[in-house]
């Protein structure tokens, strides 16, 4: 026996409607999907971290989300692992036609083309089997976190010309939402309409780092780590002097901020 067909039995004995865990019996598509998702997401934390001992062991916990879906859906007579291993093998064989079939692709960004041209003819055929219209923004997951999904929009909207001519242009979209939001706070108290000039003045910022060709999803978390480590300074630079957050004021507090900054620049 494979360790995948270990796996697959260890799902099935868990999941047994007489001996298997009333937890896990439990579990929906629905109440599994949120780990799925924190799953992938310690998978991307590893990697961030170059933790590759780490990473085999959420790469580990990742695959046992997928046979938990599977496991769900055979039961429900829809489909199995076998089926969902089979349809990503057809699926990678169908958009690399250069490497198994007669087609000619030299470089990345050729291949990065051809693949979006596949799964758009794919969309395509989706669509004309239930009778709607494909559209460009067709299949972009609402659950995406939401500055990846703003950058795919963006993405997929690009590719059909609907973009930027410079990043200066952005710059100059992000100061006109910017402006807007104060004025939105200046001139009334409307929750709606603030909370909606704050989305577009991030989905303006997405745009930026779209357009940079940088991961927005990644460049927060950064500036989330860079938080978290200059506050903690604070918090440890208060202990050495045997002080407390109500016993100091926001410009110590800032003080000691500039310094753990100006360290970490000197490191760099």
């Amino acid at each position: 026996m494979t360790h995948l067909e270990r796996l697959l039995d260890i799902m099935g004995r868990l999941r047994d409607p007489q001996d298997g865990c009333p937890w896990d019996r439990e579990q929906t598509f629905e109440t599994i999907a949120p780990f799925t998702v924190e799953e992938a997401y310690e998978v991307a934390d590893t990697i961030e971290r170059g933790d590759l001992d780490g990473l085999k062991d959420e790469l580990g916990d990742l695959l046992f989300q997928v046979v938990f879906h599977a496991r769900m859906a055979e039961e429900a007579g829809r489909f199995d692992f076998e089926q969902v291993a089979a349809a990503i093998c057809d699926k990678l064989v169908r958009r690399h036609p250069h490497v198994f079939g007669d087609a000619s692709i030299g470089t990345a960004d050729e291949q990065s083309r051809a693949w979006e041209a596949h799964k758009a003819r794919e969309r395509s055929e989706r669509a004309t089997t239930t009778g709607d219209s494909a559209g460009v923004l067709d299949g972009v997951p609402v659950s995406l976190p939401a500055l990846s999904r703003a950058a795919k929009l963006q993405r997929r909207a690009a590719r059909v010309g609907f973009d930027w001519e410079a990043v200066d242009d952005i710059f100059g979209k992000i100061e006109e939402e910017l402006a807007e939001l104060r004025e939105a706070l200046h001139h009334g108290n409307d929750a709606d309409h603030i909370t909606e000039e704050v989305g577009d003045l991030l989905f303006a910022m997405v745009n930026v780092a779209r357009y940079l060709e940088r991961d927005p999803e990644a460049a927060l978390r950064k500036a989330n780590a860079k938080f978290e480590r200059r506050f903690r300074y604070i918090e440890d630079g208060l202990a050495r002097q045997g002080r407390e957050f109500q016993d100091v004021t926001l410009r110590d507090m800032d003080a000691l901020w500039d310094e753990a900054k100006n360290k970490e620049r000197s490191k760099s």
